[in-house]
């Protein structure tokens, strides 16, 4: 009996998987026709997904010539601007200085409100994609599968979040809340317990769920429209929806031109953050003055070494560098965990968590209205600003390395684990200089005031192997500075090459040597104050293009949520009709053999 069991039972499965192979291609391309008209560039199709616009390949429309594989209408405006306002900036660098602090404060006062409301409405987008019905698309199709492990994928996300900034903030700026703290805590004193944990509560807030959720925004448009309907990996793919075949023109142009802009503002405030920062480095160990003049030299040096990086490749430059710089962060942190007041630390952070999450409504969408002070221009605006011209760069990055997650996954994945380690590596580097500070070891507070790029140097000069810990950490913010520098001109070079991946070295180096030429004119220019402003008034209208891009990806993903419920209907219907079909084959087989039973032989065939 199981002999003859086992046969059918292969014959049913195989007639069941040929009748869903086919009901999923049938209910794919009418699932495809029926939805709401989406005319994609289709570059590298996939089984899954149906298409019947014209094909147009990255970078068809490039000038190519003298090493350089570029589009013409975003690099050339992109460099025009850029060239203008760094002549003009070294021609008037007294009066760019003034001019910085009044934009400062004009986007500040005017525009402060809707910075805070944009990242709100970023992260309140990027949870809902995450944990709606939209959670369950896949990155890549329905058949795509990661490319890298989770342990492997988490690790790269650490990557993305380790930087400069990290480096340069992580004992500033919880000394300057310790000292005076947020206008949002009225009453509340400087050096004061209260002040400890507020100090590390928003600094938590400054690189938390806010940051990744932007990034996470970003990320997900690209990877989305890249893997899922073809489009070349650029900002403007993000808008197909809403614009169609126009972002081949005049719009798509303006948007890539603006991404270009933002990204290049935003690394040259951390590259000039970080140059500062390994000057202060430098005058601690070898008496070196602080000066622009030095940190305009360690610029063109530190550039130089990322150009060699440049030429040397992905695999054989930026790639080899970041993991060693990511091994040698780990092993300072532990350090400092260790030799640090391990037991403060921790028990700094767990409560800092409970005090960010217990205030994270006000926190979020605090606007300073009924108070006369400008703390949040230099702060939260600044921040939220600094992320939003970051996030080409990082979403670009995170979307490069996503394919084949759901939505829910690289949602929740993007915002929670980066976010995590920010929160430790505040805890050992600000917990430690809090407890120095509070309990009367060391003075931090004062060089941080007087330079934030000191106080990581101030706070290490009370720990054992003072010289050896900052040469590391000169070392790392140098090789933080190169890794940016080389990653950043592989995003910018990408953006205004038409979205091609691969493009001519020469290209990549003039990009690089533009990011550290940028971030020099701005040191000359202002210094903190400069760069700060250069992210701000980037990051301004950028952010509207992402609140665009938050309604483009919804109606691009209830268009994909359209087709795969249409498919699944589809596959639920053949499925319930297959197994009737089988059902009533079966009453009939035993319909038969009970009259064979009964007769005791076969039925004889009816006579005419």
């Amino acid at each position: 009996m199981s002999h003859e069991t086992d046969p059918q039972d292969a014959r049913i499965k195989r007639s069941l998987a040929q009748k869903l192979k086919h009901a999923e291609k049938v209910a794919r391309e009418k699932a495809v026709k029926e939805r709401e008209k989406f005319r994609g560039l289709q570059i590298r199709p996939t089984a899954s997904f149906f298409d019947d616009a014209d094909s147009k390949e990255p970078g068809e429309d490039n000038w190519s010539g003298f090493g350089f594989d570029i589009h013409p209408h975003v690099t050339f405006f992109s460099v025009l601007f850029l060239g203008v306002f760094l002549l003009l900036t070294l021609l008037f660098q007294e009066k760019a200085a003034a001019m910085s602090s009044e934009v400062l404060g004009w986007i500040s006062s005017r525009f402060g409100w809707f910075f805070v409301l944009s990242a709100n409405i970023l992260i309140g987008a990027a949870l809902f994609f995450a944990l709606s019905r939209f959670g369950q698309i896949r990155i890549g199709g329905t058949k795509a599968r990661p490319e890298f492990t989770t342990p492997a994928w988490f690790a790269m996300l650490l990557s993305a979040g380790m930087g400069i900034g990290l480096m340069f903030w992580s004992v500033a700026e919880p000394m300057h809340h310790y000292h005076s703290p947020s206008p949002m805590f009225p009453g509340m004193e400087g050096y004061t317990p209260e002040a400890a944990q507020a100090a590390l509560g928003v600094t938590f807030f400054h690189w938390g769920l806010h940051a990744w959720g932007i990034y996470a925004i970003v990320a997900l448009g690209l990877a989305f429209f890249a893997y899922n309907r073809g489009l070349p990996l650029t900002i403007r793919s993000i808008f197909y929806p809403i614009l169609g075949n126009r972002i081949h023109g005049f719009w798509g142009n303006f948007v890539d031109v603006l991404s270009v802009l933002a990204t290049l503002m935003g690394l040259a405030t951390s590259l000039g953050l970080g140059v500062r920062q390994v000057n202060a480095g430098l005058n601690y160990l070898f008496d070196i003055n602080i000066s622009p003049a030095i940190q305009v030299t360690l610029i063109v040096v530190i550039t130089a070494f990322a150009t060699l990086s440049v030429v040397a490749g992905l695999d054989g430059g930026v790639k080899k560098l970041s993991e060693l710089n990511m091994g040698l962060a780990g092993l300072f942190m532990l350090f400092l965990l260790v030799v640090g007041p391990t037991v403060y630390i921790f028990s700094g952070m767990t409560q800092s968590i409970g005090f960010y999450f217990a205030n994270f409504i006000e926190l979020s969408l605090w606007t300073e209205t009924f108070r006369d002070t400008s703390w949040q221009g230099g702060w939260t605006v600044f921040y939220w600003a600094w992320w939003i011209s970051w996030s080409p760069f990082v979403g670009m990055f995170i979307a490069r390395i996503s394919k084949g997650r759901t939505v829910r996954e690289f949602v929740l994945g993007v915002m929670i684990v980066p976010t995590l380690l920010s929160f430790l590596w505040m805890s050992v580097f600000g917990g430690t200089s809090l407890f120095l500070q509070s309990n009367g070891i060391g003075d931090i507070v004062t060089p941080s005031l007087e330079n934030e790029a000191t106080a990581l140097f101030a706070m290490l000069e009370f720990l054992p192997w003072t010289s050896l810990l900052s040469l590391v950490g000169i070392i790392l913010v140098t090789v933080f500075f190169i890794t940016s520098s080389d990653s950043g001109s592989l995003v910018v070079d990408h953006l205004t090459s038409g979205g091609k991946l691969e493009s001519p070295v020469p290209q990549r180096v003039f990009w690089c040597v533009m990011e550290g030429l940028i971030a020099g004119v701005l040191l000359l220019g202002g210094g903190l104050e400069t760069l700060q402003t250069a992210a701000i008034s980037t990051g301004l209208p950028f952010t509207l293009v992402l609140l665009l891009v938050v309604y483009s990806l919804y109606i691009g993903l209830k268009q994909e949520l359209f087709v795969e419920d249409s498919v699944r209907k589809k596959l639920r219907d053949v499925r319930e009709e297959h197994r009737l079909e089988e059902a009533i084959a079966e009453v009939q087989e035993e319909l038969i053999s009970a009259i064979e039973d009964s007769n005791g032989s076969p039925p004889s065939p009816a006579k005419s």
